[in-house]
């Protein structure tokens, strides 16, 4: 594996490790992995040390990784490549992409429901990401009266950019967060946690840091991916090509819920889980 960042992040790298521990444990193999490889260059170097070591699947940790895996896979036949987020594919080239706007959607609900001064704001890493526009919608459903403010960081990683947005959205009364980042989205909880506000997790389930402030996580299950795409690969069924995944395939879920939530409301929205599942469509599009 390697990782663009840290396995240490407590959110998207650790999610990715966690995956490569299920696979060396369900197959009893040797696995590997580097973290900071961020260029070309650096992906050249690691990807020859693991040929050289007889790995044969290598997973990419980032989108990051789909054009340098591209432009070098040819060159290595024997070995499968797969990484996330992105559209380059060969035939030993695949990429495994999260269908992240539902579980936007569904955390922006819990965050309209619980403000109480109308004010959301979204630290974010990226304009692109498709979960805020995701959240944004839920949010404008679930309580049309609410405010969203929104940020973007442009790093996965950058705390400091990120605690100082943080401090911008508190003075403007913003009392839900969601912290759409790497490493910073347990910084920011921590700040929370010490002003009494509330957070939306994000994708793993942060609710170990504050079970009451995290009212809920919107969770990606890396873990099940890397564990499914290497079942694939072991029984000869793992294909070039670009596959994606949603809460029903059960690699995207909502986190434990605060028990500051409402019982009610809690039903009501496991409930527009199901109907999603079920049909595809969210509750603004039914």
């Amino acid at each position: 594996m390697l990782v663009e960042n840290t396995i240490h992040d407590q959110a998207w790298g650790t999610s990715g490790y966690n995956g490569l521990l299920s696979i060396k444990e369900e197959f009893d193999v040797d696995v590997y992995f580097k973290e900071e490889i961020q260029t070309q260059q650096e992906v050249n170097q690691s990807v020859e040390e693991f040929a050289n070591k007889g790995v044969n699947l290598i997973f990419g940790h980032s989108s990051l990784y789909g054009k340098m895996f591209e432009n070098i896979s040819s060159a290595y036949p024997d070995i499968h490549f797969v990484y996330f987020n992105g559209g380059y594919q060969d035939s030993n080239l695949t990429s495994l992409n999260f269908n992240s706007h539902a579980m936007g959607f569904f955390g922006g609900m819990v965050a309209g429901k619980m403000t109480t001064t109308n004010q959301v704001g979204i630290i974010a890493a990226y304009e692109w990401q498709p979960e805020i526009e995701g959240f944004y919608e839920g949010v404008s459903y679930q309580n049309p009266d609410a405010n969203v403010q929104m940020n973007f960081v442009n790093n996965w990683d950058d705390e400091e950019r990120a605690l100082q947005l943080f401090e911008q959205m508190n003075e403007k009364n913003v009392d839900v967060y969601y912290p759409a980042g790497d490493s910073f989205s347990v910084s920011i909880i921590n700040k929370i946690e010490e002003l009494d506000k509330y957070a939306i997790g994000f994708v793993s389930d942060q609710s170990n840091l504050n079970e009451q402030k995290v009212l809920t996580s919107t969770v990606q299950h890396v873990d099940k991916l890397y564990l499914n795409a290497a079942e694939k690969f072991n029984d000869g069924e793992l294909t070039g090509g670009v596959f994606t995944y949603d809460f029903q395939d059960e690699v995207i879920s909502l986190g434990k819920f605060s028990p500051d939530l409402p019982n009610d409301f809690v039903k009501e929205l496991e409930n527009e889980v199901d109907a999603y599942i079920e049909t595809g469509l969210l509750p603004n599009e039914r």
